[in-house]
């Protein structure tokens, strides 16, 4: 019963914040309201207070509502698979490759640098193998935020395009370059070098993932053809998303091997096989996505609730977490810079994609309980660094995000499409007499002046 009223309770406060936003003219993205109400029901705020069902005492309480989180990232995964069409990607697969790969060495190496040169300043708080094992961490790009942003914003465009298949890629390039620094961080404690650790078990993640979710993605589209109701059809999609999430959970060794998969990677390559084969996935995920709406939301407030402030009480990871997003947003930014510049990309995407690069959170979240393994001074301080990011850059990324797909275009300042749309509902229901002419004209002329806004809007932007 607790867990039931926790979780209500964080998902009405979490939609109550986003009319406060509203109230107070903030134009913040819903996912940044979310976080903070996350923050609000924590264990910081009022989940200080001990009263069951009223906020989280603990971040292990949070914890516990951990398949409620993992099942929002299965769908967030799904979602983002979903868009990569092959008849769309014809034309920016290649230039996605490459500035997905380039922008997340970047990332690594600039992380590197920075930290290494920390290490030289205070080697007893900064060891290598930590500078190593960050380094590989700031590869990572949280794939929630971006989407929710991209969906509440309905925005479209060159920049949205080529954005949603690069925070795809950084899945599978962060997996293999976290592998390989963590198995040389590893050999440098021990003295002890693991081929198999370092390049056959991260390649095999990879190419077990990608191979379970095309099988996963084939078979759900053979079950789609055996239903003839859209709210059959809907709920088997549901179901197939979470047994896809339950599935990637496993692990097993063979011959010595540990043979595991990324959730993230499995879910995409569904969504990925789905959207390509099954000639009915477009209406689906419109669907789906109505389905999913509260479930996102719950998944940010969680996430709000987990962020640990805590860190910030301690001057070591302060000093060493400010290098670290420093060093990684240069790295993001930079890198998807001078790639999208060799690869011949617009020009607005080339100038605001490494803004919208910057969030992350789950996958960096997880990584840290691999480095834990390094040593308890080391793992501890490691956790903190991203833990201290992850607060940072999960309240800022989604509104540089939002800023950065506004100035490209894919948000439109106006919404004069919208205004149409509400224009003649109402007109058609003065017509229906279920609404005043009264009502209408004080509608309209409310309309008239977000309208005259939206304008002076747009004529300023396009003045800067």
């Amino acid at each position: 019963m607790v867990a039931l009223l926790s979780s209500a309770l964080a998902l009405l406060i979490g939609l109550l914040m986003t009319r406060v936003f509203k109230l107070l003219k903030l134009q913040l993205p819903d996912v940044t309201a979310f976080l903070i109400a996350g923050v609000i029901i924590g264990p910081y705020c009022l989940g200080r207070l001990g009263i069951p069902g009223v906020g989280f005492s603990t971040t292990e309480e949070v914890e516990g509502l951990s398949v409620i989180s993992n099942t929002a990232l299965g769908f967030i995964a799904f979602s983002i698979g979903n868009e990569f069409l092959f008849s769309q990607l014809k034309s920016i697969g290649k230039q996605a490759v490459i500035v997905g790969v380039f922008q997340a060495l970047a990332a690594t190496l600039l992380v590197d640098l920075a930290l290494f040169g920390l290490h030289l300043l205070m080697p007893n708080v900064l060891s290598v193998e930590a500078t190593i094992v960050l380094g590989a961490i700031a590869t990572a790009t949280a794939p929630a935020a971006t989407l929710m942003v991209v969906r509440q914003y309905k925005a479209k465009g060159k920049l949205t395009d080529i954005l949603l298949p690069v925070v795809a890629l950084d899945d599978a390039v962060g997996l293999a370059v976290f592998a390989v620094s963590f198995g040389i961080a590893t050999s440098i404690v021990t003295g002890k070098t693991d081929l198999t650790g370092i390049l056959i078990e991260p390649l095999i993640e990879i190419a077990a993932s990608l191979a379970l979710g095309s099988l996963l993605g084939w078979i759900l589209t053979l079950l789609e053809r055996t239903f003839f109701s859209n709210s059959n059809r809907l709920s088997l999609t549901i179901a197939f998303v979470v047994l896809t999430v339950a599935l990637s959970m496993l692990s097993f060794e063979i011959g010595g091997v540990k043979i595991s998969f990324s959730t993230l990677l499995v879910c995409m390559m569904l969504g990925t096989v789905f959207c390509n084969i099954c000639p009915l996935s477009h209406d689906l995920m419109e669907r789906a996505d109505k389905w999913t709406a509260p479930l996102f939301a719950l998944f940010f407030v969680l996430s709000g609730a987990e962020l640990e402030l805590s860190v910030l009480l301690n001057a070591a990871v302060l000093i060493v977490g400010v290098t670290y997003i420093i060093a990684r947003s240069a790295g993001k930014y930079i890198g998807s810079y001078a790639s999208c510049a060799a690869t011949k990309c617009d020009p607005v995407v080339k100038k605001y994609l490494g803004i919208t690069l910057l969030p992350q959170a789950g996958v960096a979240l997880g990584m840290c309980v691999t480095a834990a393994k390094l040593g308890t001074s080391d793992g501890v301080l490691i956790k903190n660094i991203i833990l201290f990011s992850v607060l940072v850059y999960e309240l800022v990324g989604p509104l540089l995000t939002k800023w950065a797909l506004t100035k490209s275009g894919d948000i439109s300042p106006s919404a004069v499409d919208v205004q149409g749309r509400r224009a003649k509902k109402f007109q058609e229901a003065v017509d229906k007499k279920t609404v005043s002419p009264a009502s209408f004209r004080r509608a309209n002329r409310v309309m008239e002046r977000r309208r005259q806004k939206a304008e002076k809007q747009a004529a300023a932007g396009k003045k800067k």
